[in-house]
C-alpha cells in the first residue's frame, strides 16, 4: 500500500501505513486532487485494522468499509460510508467476499458518475486469504478447501466485475490496474526469496492499444506509469518513474521486514539490520542465491 500510494521503496520495519503520524504526506491523492478526482479507499473489513483508515483518510481518500464500531481520529477531515449488511452476502474473519466489495465500489463509481465527478477507487480484496473460505457454488473447489480454491474464487470475482462495469456507461472512460500486494509467501531457504517477489501487474483500458511491457520495474512504477499514459503533468516527491520515460531504469526493491534487497540484472544487494549487507547474484532458473564480492558501488546505491 505505501508503495503504491507513496510510491517509495520499502522501508524497513513496520510499513508507513502502520505508523503514527503518516498524514498529510505526498501521495498519489494529491495528483488526483489536483485533477479534480474523487479518491476512495474500498476495504471488506474494518480499516481499522493495520491503521489502515488513519493512513488513506489521513492522506486525501474517502473510506468506504465496514467500520461497525469504530470511529476515526478527529483530526481526520474525510467522508467513511459504511458497507450495509444489506450490501454483504458472505462475510468471513478478514471482511466481506471480493464479489461484494467489487459491488460496493460499482455503486459508488455510479453515484460519482451521475455527478459528473472522476473518480479515483483503490480497492484491497480480502478473499485470498486464510481461511480461503468463500460463497459455495461459485466454482468448482469447496469453500475452506485450501489457497487453489480461493485464488479461483478471486479470478472468478475479478471476471464477474469486469463483465458487470462492462455495462456501465462509465466503463468506456475508464483505466484498470490490477496488481497483487504480495506472493503467498516470501519466505525461503536463501536470505531473500526473489522468485517469490514476482507479481502480475495489469493496465487494462480500451484507451489503449494492447502490449506487453518486458521492463523489470516495481508497485512504486505503476501509478507514474499511469499518470505518462494519462499524459498528467505533476509535482511529487514520488520515487517511482514511468516504464515510458526514455531514462527509466530497470531495477526491483523487495524487503521482508528488516531485510531490504535492489535487484539489477541477476544481481541483488541485500541490507540487513546492524550493518549486515550481502551481494547476491540470483540464477533466474534455480532461484538460488550465490554470494558475490562485495561492490561498493552498489552498496552506496542501494542504501542511498
Amino acid at each position: 500500500m505505501e508503495a503504491m500510494t507513496l510510491s517509495i521503496p520499502p522501508t524497513p520495519g513496520s510499513s508507513i501505513v502502520k505508523r503514527l503520524e503518516n498524514q498529510n504526506l505526498n501521495t498519489i491523492a494529491n495528483v488526483f486532487n489536483s485533477k479534480n478526482y474523487d479518491p476512495n479507499f474500498f476495504y471488506g473489513g474494518d480499516g481499522y485494522f493495520d491503521n489502515m483508515n488513519a493512513f488513506f483518510g489521513g492522506n486525501g481518500f474517502n473510506i468506504y468499509d465496514r467500520g461497525r464500531g469504530s470511529v476515526l481520529s478527529d483530526a481526520i477531515k474525510t467522508n467513511r460510508y459504511n458497507i450495509e449488511d444489506n450490501e454483504v452476502t458472505f462475510e468471513n474473519a478478514w471482511g466481506i467476499c471480493d464479489e461484494d466489495i467489487y459491488n460496493k465500489m460499482i455503486k459508488a463509481a455510479d453515484v460519482d458518475y451521475s455527478k459528473s465527478k472522476p473518480f479515483f477507487n483503490f480497492i484491497m480484496t480480502t478473499s485470498n486469504h486464510k481461511p480461503y473460505t468463500y460463497p459455495e457454488r461459485k466454482i468448482d473447489i469447496p469453500s475452506g478447501t485450501g489457497r487453489s480454491g480461493a485464488v479461483k474464487y478471486a479470478d472468478f470475482a475479478l471476471g464477474k466485475f469486469m463483465k458487470d462495469a462492462v455495462a456501465k456507461p462509465w466503463f468506456k472512460n475508464t483505466i484498470f490496474v490490477i496488481i497483487a500486494d504480495h506472493c503467498a509467501s516470501s519466505a525461503g531457504k536463501d536470505e531473500i526469496d526473489v522468485q517469490n517477489y514476482h507479481i502480475p501487474a495489469f493496465i487494462y483500458s480500451s484507451l489503449f492499444e494492447k502490449q506487453k511491457v518486458n521492463k523489470m520495474c516495481s508497485q512504486i512504477d505503476i501509478i507514474p506509469t499511469l499518470f505518462s499514459l494519462l499524459h498528467w503533468k505533476y509535482n511529487s516527491t514520488f520515487f517511482g518513474n514511468s516504464i515510458f520515460n526514455s531514462n527509466f531504469e530497470e531495477r526491483a526493491f523487495v524487503g521482508t521486514y528488516l531485510k531490504l534487497g535492489v535487484l539489477k540484472n541477476d544481481e541483488i544487494m541485500v541490507l540487513s539490520n546492524q550493518k549486515v549487507n550481502n551481494h547476491y547474484n540470483w540464477n533466474r532458473t534455480t532461484n538460488e542465491l550465490t554470494l558475490l564480492p562485495m561492490n561498493k558501488t552498489f552498496l552506496k546505491e542501494t542504501i542511498s
